[in-house]
C-alpha cells in the first residue's frame, strides 16, 4: 500500500510541477490552482508513505522517478529537448534508485 500511495504523490508531484510552468509565474489563475492542489496531494501522500517506507528510500523513489517523469511530460508536452547526457545521467538515476531498492538493506522496513 505504501509504494502505491508513493506512485500517487509521484504523479502528483508531475503534474504540479509541468502545470507550474504553464502558470507563467504564478500569473495564470487555473495553472496557478492545479499546481498548488497537486503539490498538496502530492506532500500528504509522501506523508503517508513515510509511515511504512523509510525516508531515504522513499525520496529516492519519489524523487528519481520524479525526474526521470518531469523531463519525459516537458519533452511530450513543452518541446524540450533531451539530448544523450541528459537521457544517460537519468538511466543513472533509475540504477542507482533500483540497486538502493533491490540490494540495500536500507530498504527493510
Amino acid at each position: 500500500m505504501g509504494y502505491g500511495i508513493l506512485g500517487i504523490a509521484i504523479i502528483a508531484e508531475v503534474i504540479g510541477t509541468s502545470f507550474m510552468k504553464q502558470s507563467e509565474g504564478f500569473t495564470r489563475l487555473i495553472p496557478s490552482l492545479v499546481t498548488g492542489a497537486a503539490y498538496l496531494i502530492a506532500f500528504y501522500c509522501l506523508s503517508l508513505t513515510l509511515k511504512t517506507i523509510p525516508t531515504g528510500i522513499a525520496y529516492a523513489i519519489w524523487s528519481g522517478t520524479g525526474i526521470v517523469l518531469i523531463s519525459a511530460a516537458a519533452w511530450a508536452f513543452q518541446g524540450q529537448k533531451l539530448d544523450v547526457p541528459a537521457m544517460a545521467g537519468m538511466a543513472l538515476i533509475i540504477t542507482g534508485v533500483l540497486v538502493m531498492n533491490v540490494f540495500s538493506n536500507s530498504a527493510a522496513h
